[in-house]
């Protein structure tokens, strides 16, 4: 497994669509965008589900955790089975969010990428997509990176997808 974490707008998701490219076996994409479009839209914006707050800050609730450890159990099954998998995530809760993944995966091996991006950049790239709740690239910046420990960093704020991938792919070497 590879598992990216960058706060919103950091480039993950063309890491991603790269890296199925790069690969030479296939590889299997997941990522918390595709989590949240799943859930019932009576889950945003509510306590139990995830608020985006005009800020660009998000909030969990324990129905949206409970729904989170779900998915994460079938992806590790999805992996215990022989699947190759990328996970595109933002941990919100910093280390806690990585140690939730690490609880499910066990001793699956796995590839932890921090994907770090300028908070300025992001910012612009968050008003670009006209998807996102204008803050939110910077409001994680910082905090989706407290206390996760990786295997390996990189950087998008000036550097392409393609290459990132490339960098990803040897470390798999």
């Amino acid at each position: 497994m590879i598992i990216l974490n960058g706060a919103s707008s950091s480039g993950k998701s063309g890491i991603v669509r790269c890296l199925q490219s790069v690969l030479p076996d296939p590889w299997m994409t997941f990522g918390c965008d595709s989590f949240v479009d799943a859930l019932p839209k009576k889950m945003w914006s509510s306590e139990g589900g995830i608020v985006f707050g005009d800020d660009g800050g998000v909030t969990v609730g324990e129905d949206f955790r409970q729904l989170e450890a779900a998915w994460a159990e079938g992806i590790a099954t999805m992996a215990r089975a022989g699947a190759r998998i990328v996970i595109d995530d933002v941990f919100l809760g910093g280390a806690a969010s990585q140690q939730r993944w690490r609880t499910v995966l066990g001793d699956l091996p796995v590839l932890w990428v921090g994907v770090r991006c300028d908070p300025a950049t992001a910012a612009g790239r968050e008003i670009a997509r006209g998807d996102r709740t204008p803050g939110m690239a910077a409001q994680q910046a910082l905090v989706v990176h407290e206390g996760v420990h990786y295997d390996l960093e990189i950087d998008t704020t000036h550097t392409e997808s393609l290459t990132c991938a490339h960098t990803i792919a040897a470390r798999l070497g």
